[in-house]
């Protein structure tokens, strides 16, 4: 035992058990081993006055009595009478990747971990085996380059999570108070565009995460990206922590940016310091230290790193940072110039595109909402042994790659393809059509945004034609999964008269095009949004100049003027 003094107690009354004590004892000598104090975490009052669990809010009262991660013995005696879960147990459980849907089903969804989306064909396999015999049978490629599965009963749980991890992936901190999927460019190593290759990175932080418990108790969820400076982005600035190749001079450097959190309206702020590949691990992880040793533990709807970020300055984060790591930051110069890479419209990665191989293409596979069969799944992991390296790529726009395809084998690949149901071929509209899970499967969610996005793009694509890429972002509920503020247009579920309808938001951004939408209109049933949808594009065919994006154009005009030229036919 430590000599650092615990300051809980009691829990429920009752003193400590060992197990607990010991816990609270790693858990506490951790922080002051970084140099922290019980009294630096905000939501815990000075050291030396005691405070009892009960005074904590409920999550953090669960994590305390119990560390999540030691949950695994109730999965198993859970699954003996496949046995819901209790209401701590449902916290607890999405440690492990287990997301109870109850009131909408008596079932789990779980969801994956993939560091840099990048999966290998014998994987792909597997989980498609998986999702056949111990879920619906249908497979969601997240906003996070990842993939989520569905209803699976408490009996099979166990044996869920042992295939997964059987095929070198893992469940462990998909979801909760964790470092959600790790993001990194799809076409990293292959984009003859891009300033660095960051899966490397990607991946090596990953085993940093996996390999560090203290990483698995945020205050709440967090998420990093990666971004090469190639032609196909990670949305970098709507995460957390998102980091961003660029070329200063002969040097490759990486600028860092915090705080992003779009369904918060909030995109992601430069730190202001240049930092080397080499370094660039080492400095997230410290970066991460400073927020779980800071962030707000009182209040759940306070608690993103956003919000300290509201009552810090950034130079006061960067301090702390640097106070960990022993030594200062290069500062970036105010007057700097950097080389970007290339990015481009962001759905180019639809299509056949060559890569820095030389006789070697990625084929970019669209997917309607993401959503796969287990039948597909196989298809793909075919083709890909066949005619590429035996691997995918997930993106964060619900579609896949598959790389290192032989240019004689294009067609090949091409054809196989659209056999399945999928298409290579660019859809302006459906390229870049993203919707969340919706309210067939999430208790949160106020519509049916899945079913009403594919609605969507038959009923638009049958009025019109477009010549440039449009976002078209369906979400559920706030929580916003398919980040609607960031879309061309963005749609936000919402109940109408007991009917599933939607508020309208136009013009968001993101890179270089960084902007919040606008709500334009306010709870449209699904059957009003159809056509005023139509409207809506015909409108911006009508009035853009030549060649303007939609983003662009409804930037030109107040919102008065848009609604006029969306409902008035102008």
């Amino acid at each position: 035992m430590s000599t650092t003094e615990i300051p809980v107690q009691h829990v429920n009354g009752e003193p400590l058990t060992e197990t607990q004590r010991q816990y609270l004892d790693g858990y506490f000598s951790g922080l002051a081993a970084s140099g922290l104090r019980f009294s630096d975490v905000e939501p815990l009052p000075a050291a030396g006055k005691k405070i009892s669990i009960e005074d904590l809010i409920f999550e953090e009262r669960v994590k305390h009595e119990l560390h999540p991660l030691d949950a695994y013995d109730q999965i198993i005696e859970n699954a003996v009478n496949n046995k819901a879960p209790d209401k701590e147990e449902i916290f607890r459980f999405k440690w492990n990747g287990l997301f109870f849907l109850s009131p909408n089903k008596e079932a789990f969804m779980s969801r994956l971990r993939i560091p840099g989306g990048l999966l290998k064909t014998f994987q792909l396999r597997e989980l498609a085996n998986v999702a056949k015999e111990l879920t619906t049978g249908y497979v969601q490629i997240t906003t996070r380059a990842n993939l989520q599965m569905r209803l699976i009963q408490p009996k099979d749980c166990p044996d869920f999570l042992r295939r997964i991890q059987t095929v070198g992936l893992h469940t462990r901190g998909s979801g909760a108070d964790n470092i959600r999927n790790l993001t990194a460019n799809p076409t990293a190593g292959i984009d003859p565009h891009e300033l660095m290759d960051v899966m490397p990175l990607c991946q090596e932080l990953g085993q940093i995460i996996i390999n560090d418990r203290s990483f698995y108790d945020l205050p709440r969820k967090f998420n990093i990206a990666y971004d090469g400076g190639g032609l196909i982005g990670t949305v970098e600035d709507t995460n957390d922590i998102g980091a961003k190749a660029v070329k200063v001079g002969d040097e490759i450097f990486f600028r860092i940016a915090l705080g992003g959190a779009t369904g918060h309206k909030a995109f992601a702020r430069d730190l202001g310091v240049l930092v080397k590949p080499s370094e660039l691990n080492k400095v997230v992880v410290v970066l991460v230290r400073v927020y779980i040793a800071n962030g707000n533990r009182t209040d759940r709807k306070k608690a993103r790193l956003k919000h300290l970020l509201e009552t810090w300055s950034l130079e006061k984060y960067l301090g702390e940072t640097e106070k960990i790591l022993g030594g200062k930051l290069m500062k970036a110069p105010a007057d700097l110039r950097v080389e970007y890479g290339e990015t481009k419209f962001p759905h180019t990665h639809v299509g056949v595109y060559p890569q820095k191989q030389k006789g070697f293409n990625y084929v970019g596979v669209a997917i309607s909402v993401g959503q796969m069969t287990p039948k597909q799944m196989i298809r793909i992991a075919e083709i890909a042994e066949l005619y590429g390296s035996a691997e995918v790529r997930l993106t964060v726009w619900q579609n896949l790659i598959i790389p290192n395809v032989p240019d004689a084998f294009v067609a090949t690949v091409e054809k196989a393809v659209r056999k399945l149901g999928f298409d290579t071929k660019r859809s302006h509209l459906r390229g870049g059509l993203i919707a969340c899970t919706g309210n067939s499967y999430c208790k949160f969610a106020q519509a049916n945004t899945k079913a009403h996005a594919v609605a969507l793009a038959d009923y638009l694509e049958k009025k019109l034609t477009l010549d440039l890429p449009l976002n078209i972002h369906v979400t559920g509920c706030p929580n916003s999964c398919a980040q609607h503020y960031m879309g061309d247009i963005g749609l936000l579920g919402t109940k109408v008269k007991g009917e599933d309808g939607y508020h309208v938001f136009i013009g968001g951004g993101f890179g270089a095009n960084q902007a919040v939408g606008r709500q334009v209109f306010t709870g449209l049933t699904f059957e009003d949004l159809k056509p005023t949808l139509e409207k809506m594009l015909k409108a911006y065919q009508r009035h853009r100049t030549p060649g303007e994006a939609f983003q662009k154009f409804t930037a030109r005009h107040d919102l008065n003027t848009l609604q006029r030229f969306f409902t008035n036919d102008e």
